[in-house]
């Protein structure tokens, strides 16, 4: 099961004047801004990828051939805000909703799972179930754990510190790796 990214986030975590104040930019004329904000952008990506967990309120789409045995659903991301949607399809490819009473949503587990009773087969071998959720820590950057911020941060002052220099280097710098170790999700 592999999660197709459907939209978002609305926002970044940290905002081009946190960053600019926390690199100490001061100029007034904005000739750094594009880059600055180009690297406020890629650095959450890199923290997403390095702890499995998504920051910002994302839209996010999950395919599977069929039910799993024990209607246990392990959701390949973290966290998840809620399951918007499960539709199963008939031999057709048409789709059906599976009512909110055939399926329980458990987002305080990690992983994450969907606890599926009595929900409609899927009538085609392949791709027959689709879920539409949404996962990340919450819609606004105060949502995002401290930590996580301050590593996203660490990193874009690094990047924005050793632009062309950076050859043979981990994915995170030491310090924002510290960061975002606590909240490293394991591999499924």
């Amino acid at each position: 099961m592999i999660p197709i990214f459907i939209s978002g986030p609305a926002v970044e975590p940290v905002t081009l004047n946190e960053m600019k104040a926390y690199l100490r930019v001061d100029d007034d004329d904005g000739t750094q801004d594009d880059l600055i904000a180009g690297l406020v952008k890629a650095a959450p990506l890199m923290v997403e990828a390095a702890s499995r967990r998504v920051l910002i309120e994302q839209r996010w789409h999950v395919v599977l051939d069929g039910w799993p045995a024990g209607g246990t659903i392990l959701l390949p991301l973290s966290p998840v805000i809620a399951v918007d949607r499960i539709t199963v399809a008939d031999p057709s490819g048409d789709t059906s909703d599976v009512p909110a009473s055939a399926f329980e949503t458990d987002v305080l587990s990690d992983p994450p799972r969907i606890l599926v009773a009595d929900a409609p087969q899927p009538g085609r071998p392949r791709n027959g179930i689709s879920i539409e959720l949404r996962a990340g820590y919450g819609a606004t950057p105060d949502a995002v754990p401290a930590t996580l911020k301050l590593a996203i941060r660490i990193l874009v002052a690094h990047w924005f510190e050793n632009r062309g220099d950076a050859i043979g280097e981990q994915i995170l710098p030491p310090e924002a790796l510290a960061l975002v170790s606590p909240f490293q999700r394991m591999r499924l």
